[in-house]
């Protein structure tokens, strides 16, 4: 395929544009005309894109991209050698953010939920018909150490596990994979009796302790590994791309 037509493919898939990012999503490195082989990860760390010239693919997706708001501008060191590496490779850079996390079926909240056997009722942010956190129950209560063990067998790493003064039982849920550990608020507002995100900060610990509430910090990586490669299923399934998944493992 095109490597045009292959991100016209994904933003038709993901809408980019109907969401707000702090990055551009969508083809970020042009590389060559024609896209077969595919890699994705998690993130476009220079261990990755090593893995995918290693593969002789044609194209790299991911979820965390290159062009941060904020971050330098300027093409040098660390930037210099990966954005060099994708270009002498003739390898197409496609980044998607946000647009991957909040998709109802391969997002990367979407395959959280999956994951816990976690009914989704909606999001966490009132009249945001995509918000980046989400809510819902499980059919059954359990306790905060069950809970920590599925987050546990599920994404291969122990959660940071915060109880202090939060319910026996555990029924409703918040969760926003990523750095989404300011939604905590959101959820203890809605009288939920847990919280998940993948980073925490030192006052999510105060947040969980002084408003009740069960958190846990399950990884940024761990639980954004499962939105891009559910992606890249879809890729292979639905164009036929040859798509392999590589885990560039990340104990954050």
């Amino acid at each position: 395929m095109n490597n045009l037509k292959l991100e016209a493919a994904l933003n038709e898939l993901l809408s980019p544009h109907l969401i707000k990012d702090y990055c551009p999503n969508g083809l970020q490195v042009e590389g060559k005309t024609q896209v077969k082989k595919i890699i994705t990860g998690v993130t476009a760390c220079q261990a990755l894109i090593e893995r995918a010239i290693e593969e002789k693919a044609d194209a790299l997706l991911v979820h965390h991209g290159f062009f941060w708001k904020g971050e330098p501008a300027e093409i040098r060191g660390m930037k210099f050698r990966r954005i060099k590496a994708l270009i002498e490779n003739g390898i197409n850079l496609y980044a998607y953010h946000l647009p991957l996390d909040v998709h109802p079926e391969l997002g990367n909240n979407a395959k959280l939920a999956q994951m816990l056997e976690l009914e989704v009722i909606g999001g966490l942010e009132d009249g945001n018909p995509r918000s980046v956190a989400m809510y819902g129950q499980l059919d059954k209560t359990i306790t905060g150490a069950e809970l920590a063990s599925r987050l546990s067998i599920g994404l291969h790493r122990e959660p940071l596990h915060i109880g202090d003064n939060a319910p026996a039982d555990i029924k409703t849920v918040g969760w926003c994979t990523g750095g989404g550990q300011d939604y905590i608020d959101l959820a203890a507002q809605k009288g939920l009796d847990a919280f998940i995100s993948g980073e925490i900060s030192e006052r999510t610990v105060h947040t969980a302790r002084e408003l009740g509430i069960h958190y846990f910090a399950a990884g940024h990586h761990a639980t954004e590994r499962y939105g891009v490669k559910a992606l890249g299923e879809w890729l292979a399934q639905e164009h036929q791309f040859d798509v392999t998944f590589i885990d560039i493992d990340n104990p954050v």
